[in-house]
């Protein structure tokens, strides 16, 4: 059975003028004016590319602050010493009311800041005499190293610059040797590498690094501060530099802002247990039997769509 053809039939074949059309130079030409666009515009509005903080640009900017830093770690008064879980069991962390969470989680990144950050990576090194003071250090027993470390922290926080101090009583033990080859290691680069790969032969982890680095007195809270990053500044919700960040963030950084959030050290797990709460409040508003007659008590909605109901009751 056939059917009769319409001069407006779509299945019709088309008879009137044609012209050639080349798909592939246009597809070109688009790809080259929207790469060049592109390219354009993220050099000029893109966000900064900041080089990375490592422990060699921190050991040679402030090479005080690094040995200080490396002395905490030693006697265990840093804050990733006393961080607890998913790193050690030093502290219960978060916790929300009776729930533990942060504790509840476990270690599953065990870390000892000390072992870790400052002994392991000495082993590489092949100076007699460092190799002497790190077994010095790990055939002393837990005191006489907390004794050794903490006596030259405070020697340290009198002599705010100094990066070795003179143990002429030998109350420091190995600690002058071992934390003056440390600063060597990571001004020389070696210490990024060895922590990167301490784990997997593939520098891809960044975990003890970016502990160690956190762990520092001055060198990088100072550098936060600059750039608008610390927690005081709404950090969270900024970019490096001068350039608009997350705004999107503003509602997070707002509560760590006011009380009873802002000097509670559980926080993190209170803001996020509170945001959580009011998203679930707004997914579920119109099941909601109080909450879903509020537009009908407060009906903001007619304020902004006035002209829409003006027409309607006309």
């Amino acid at each position: 059975m056939t059917r009769a053809l319409s001069k407006h039939d779509p299945a019709k074949k088309w008879s009137g003028p044609t012209r050639s059309y080349d798909l592939i130079k246009e597809f070109v030409i688009a790809l080259v004016v929207v790469a060049i666009l592109a390219g354009g515009l993220a050099a000029v509005f893109s966000s900064p590319d900041d080089p990375a903080l490592t422990l060699k640009s921190w050991s040679t900017a402030d090479p005080a602050d690094f040995v200080q830093t490396s002395v905490g770690e030693l006697a265990g008064t840093t804050t990733s010493a006393g961080y607890g879980a998913p790193y050690n069991t030093a502290a219960e962390g978060q916790v929300l009311g009776p729930l533990k969470l942060q504790k509840w989680a476990g270690v599953r990144i065990p870390i000892n800041p000390a072992k870790d950050f400052v002994i392991s990576p000495l082993l590489i090194l092949p100076d007699a005499a460092v190799k002497q003071a790190v077994n010095e250090w790990n055939v002393a027993t837990a005191d006489a190293q907390t004794k050794w470390a903490t006596a030259y922290a405070d020697a340290l926080a009198k002599s705010p610059k100094s990066t070795s101090l003179e143990d002429a009583a030998g109350a420091y033990g190995p600690v002058p040797t071992i934390t003056t080859a440390l600063l060597t290691m990571a001004q020389n680069g070696a210490l990024d590498g060895a922590l990167t790969t301490s784990d997997t032969p593939l520098p891809t982890n960044f975990t003890k690094p970016m502990l160690f680095i956190a762990d520092s007195g001055t060198y990088f809270p100072d550098l936060a501060s600059a750039q608008h990053l610390s927690g005081d500044q709404w950090g969270v919700m900024n970019e490096t530099g001068s350039w608009p960040g997350q705004s999107w963030l503003w509602l997070f950084s707002f509560f760590y802002q006011v009380e009873p959030f802002k000097s509670s050290e559980n926080a993190d797990t209170q803001v996020m247990s509170l945001l959580g709460l009011l998203t679930l409040l707004l997914m579920f508003l119109p099941l909601i039997p109080l909450l879903r007659r509020i537009p009908y008590r407060i009906p903001i909605h007619r304020l902004i769509w006035r002209d829409w109901y003006r027409r309607k009751k006309a």
